[in-house]
């Protein structure tokens, strides 16, 4: 009776073990982030019904989270838990073991992949640069806490010594958007670029920017002439990718894609032991990269999560004289929508194999 007993206990062991592992993470789960997330999976984008999502953030980011609360009572979503982390994180120990790597850890180890979505500047100081008079800090906490969790994931050049979480487990996903992917890079050791415009362009007003070709234009600079709310805040434009199979898998009907970002920084250092597989068409701006030792880390420049990406009802316009148009269409017109549909198809495949 008792070795009956026994087993059934580990039997229930291993299946809640493997219950807390059917968990996908987002970090900095604003009710803007989670509702573009559940935007994708409602519309089958992202095909990952019977994981849980976890959203994590510190609790000294300037967000109020009781917002994102309101969104999943509002919304009746069952399968999203929010977790706030109270440890102390600080500048000064980012990359090294600290009060929160207890907490890295345990998400880490009970989930399958995590989510760093885009976001303000960086602070220059953690990446040791003096600030640009064109970058504004406006949520340290937020960056300290993401850049300190990719640091453990990932590892740095900044401490050779450290043995990341990845190592536990190589094929974990981590997916970085925009900020994300900036995060990633300052993570792992290392640099950015500031300012695109004047320090890669070296063009000093709004105006010049605005006469380069688009595809050098990383976010609507209309915005700055204009008080037009029906403007995209972002910019549509290609990418040259080299090497598709970290994006979409297989999918290489489209090499040179036109996406949607708004950034003004750029990765200038790549950090430690990270690739570069797309960049703009001039070659200047780095759009995408991957881990040369961890195959489904990936970091991209551009935003392929909108919602006004994948509904045709949701429309803008480039400049204040232009029609309204959907970015669904944009898409649709430069052979570029189906580009989105697999780079979620390739992460849903490796969330769920």
């Amino acid at each position: 009776m008792k070795k009956l007993l026994l087993i059934q206990l580990l039997i229930l062991f291993s299946i809640v073990s493997f219950a807390q592992r059917n968990v996908l993470v987002l970090a900095h789960p604003t009710a803007y982030n989670l509702e573009l997330f559940t935007n994708l999976t409602n519309k089958n984008i992202i095909e990952i019904d019977e994981l849980r999502i976890l959203g994590v953030y510190h609790e000294k980011e300037t967000y109020d989270y009781n917002k994102s609360r309101e969104f999943i009572q509002e919304n009746n979503i069952s399968n999203i838990e929010l977790r706030e982390i109270k440890e102390t994180v600080s500048a000064d120990k980012l990359f090294q073991a600290n009060a929160c790597s207890t907490s890295f850890h345990s998400i880490f180890e009970n989930s399958k992949g995590i989510i760093f979505f885009g976001g303000p500047d960086l602070p220059p100081s953690i990446y040791n640069q003096q600030m640009s008079l064109l970058t504004r800090m406006t949520d340290p906490y937020r960056h300290y806490f993401e850049a300190s969790f990719l640091f453990h994931l990932l590892g740095g050049s900044q401490n050779p010594d450290f043995m990341p979480l990845l190592e536990e487990n190589p094929n974990y996903t981590v997916y970085a958007i925009c900020l994300g992917m900036q995060t990633m890079n300052i993570s792992t050791g290392g640099t950015m670029v500031q300012d695109i415009p004047t320090e890669i362009y070296h063009k000093n007003t709004v105006e010049e920017v605005l006469k380069l070709e688009k595809n050098q234009q990383h976010r609507n600079y209309n915005n700055n002439l204009s008080i037009d709310s029906t403007l995209f805040s972002g910019s549509f434009h290609q990418i040259k990718i080299q090497d598709n199979t970290p994006l979409t898998g297989d999918f290489e009907s489209n090499t040179q894609p036109t996406v949607y970002s708004n950034h003004h920084q750029a990765i200038e250092k790549l950090g430690q032991n990270l690739k570069i597989i797309a960049t703009s068409v001039d070659g200047k701006i780095i759009e995408a990269i991957t881990h040369q030792k961890y195959p489904n880390v990936l970091g991209i420049q551009f935003h392929p999560e909108g919602t006004y990406l994948h509904n045709e009802e949701i429309k803008h316009r480039i400049k204040p004289t232009d029609e309204l148009v959907s970015g669904k269409q944009i898409l649709e017109d430069n052979s570029s929508y189906e580009f989105h549909l697999m780079f979620w198809k390739t992460f849903s495949k490796k969330i769920i194999p």
